[in-house]
């Protein structure tokens, strides 16, 4: 069983940036993917960007191409999301996700962090 604490989230303007952090409870497998997903109000949960804890290879949600980058420190078990030149539509509860392998579900996640931005 894999435990995911996020932290990070809080209020900020427009334009400006937030780094989000996740922490496993233990020693991620190297089999494993890390995410990061997104729920605003009324709207459904969408994937924001994952990492290969072995290869560190990326992806992203094209809203988010440019803007944000998810990194990780495996040492630490812990993966970030560097949100830059954020945007309004960018408010949501972020959540962390854990993946036992590329195509498996996502059986694994925190608790969420708020992030707001105001315009």
């Amino acid at each position: 069983q894999v435990q995911l604490v996020e932290s990070g989230g809080g209020l900020v303007q427009a334009g400006d940036s937030l780094r989000l952090s996740c922490t496993a409870s233990a020693r991620i497998s190297n089999t494993y993917f890390m995410g990061w997903f997104r729920q605003a109000p009324g709207k459904e949960r969408e994937f924001v960007a994952a990492i290969s804890w072995s290869l560190g290879s990326t992806s992203y949600a094209d809203s988010v191409k440019g803007r944000f980058t998810i990194s990780s420190d495996n040492a630490k078990n812990t993966v970030y999301l560097q949100m830059d030149s954020l945007k309004p539509e960018d408010a949501a509860v972020y959540y962390c996700a854990a993946r036992p392998g590329a195509n498996s579900r996502w059986p694994y996640w925190g608790q969420g962090t708020q992030v707001t931005v105001s315009s």
